[in-house]
């Protein structure tokens, strides 16, 4: 009987910090994985919208009759929790990449793995990437980050107050333009190094063309791959943190745009 007098503003209310939630939820690298269950995924979006219901004031919300303005407001919230996301998302896209060319170069290009993740097939080296990117992620604590950003958001973007302005446009185009720029920054000195082994082979092959190129070259340019990366990957290391303790930032600059 309880349950049935809870008054109708309430489990609106609710129910617009639950789609948030869910919404962020289904999109953020961790949690986005197609091996953890959907059931699981909105047992936890359920357990953090009941934590967060108390301390987000809600005195001027209104109560809906109408299922055209309440679908609105969903749509709102839904949109909102993609966006955050998305900026998280477009992180790891940004590294993965950076591994998917690499990996080309290599001669990884035929050679693919299953990404449980993305649900599609990437290259070893952007799978390797990916996941030591997010090891990096968890072990820096940079999902607490996440989760307090979360937290903020109702705060600085409360229940039907989102708008989708030319502002929020302008960071979420310059956040797609980091992704690129994170690829080529994490893998240029590979890339690089593969790229003057390519000149050296091409070099080789016009004045000893006797030698058959393409069945040294394969091998060859796996290896400098490998190694490079293994040089590399302290350098990796520490432009991933760089770049997750960041994340922040950009979350709430898109709060604000919002």
């Amino acid at each position: 009987m309880n349950i049935i007098n809870i008054p109708l503003s309430q489990i609106q209310f609710f129910l617009l910090i639950f789609l948030r939630i869910t919404s962020i939820m289904m999109i953020v690298p961790v949690f986005e994985s197609r091996n953890i269950p959907v059931i699981f995924k909105l047992g936890l979006s359920f357990a953090v919208s009941i934590i967060l219901f108390p301390l987000i004031k809600f005195d001027s919300f209104p109560v809906f009759t109408g299922l055209l303005p309440f679908a609105l407001g969903v749509a709102g919230e839904i949109m909102l929790g993609v966006i955050i996301g998305l900026s998280v998302k477009l992180l790891f896209s940004g590294i993965q990449l950076a591994g998917q060319i690499t990996g080309i170069q290599m001669g990884f290009g035929m050679s693919r793995v299953l990404d449980p993740n993305m649900g599609t097939q990437v290259s070893n080296i952007g799978q390797i990437l990916n996941l030591v990117a997010l090891l990096i992620f968890l072990s820096i604590n940079a999902h607490h980050f996440f989760l307090r950003a979360i937290a903020d958001s109702f705060h600085m973007v409360p229940p039907l107050g989102f708008q989708f302005g030319n502002s929020l446009i302008e960071q979420l185009i310059t956040l797609t333009g980091n992704m690129f720029i994170i690829a080529v920054k994490a893998g240029a000195p590979i890339m690089v190094a593969l790229l003057l082994t390519s000149v050296a082979f091409g070099l080789v092959a016009r004045t000893v063309p006797q030698m058959h190129i393409m069945i040294v070259a394969m091998p060859l340019k796996i290896a400098v791959g490998l190694l490079f990366l293994g040089i590399t990957l302290p350098y990796l290391t520490s432009y991933f943190i760089q770049i997750f303790n960041n994340m922040g930032r950009d979350i709430y600059i898109l709060l604000n745009a919002m």
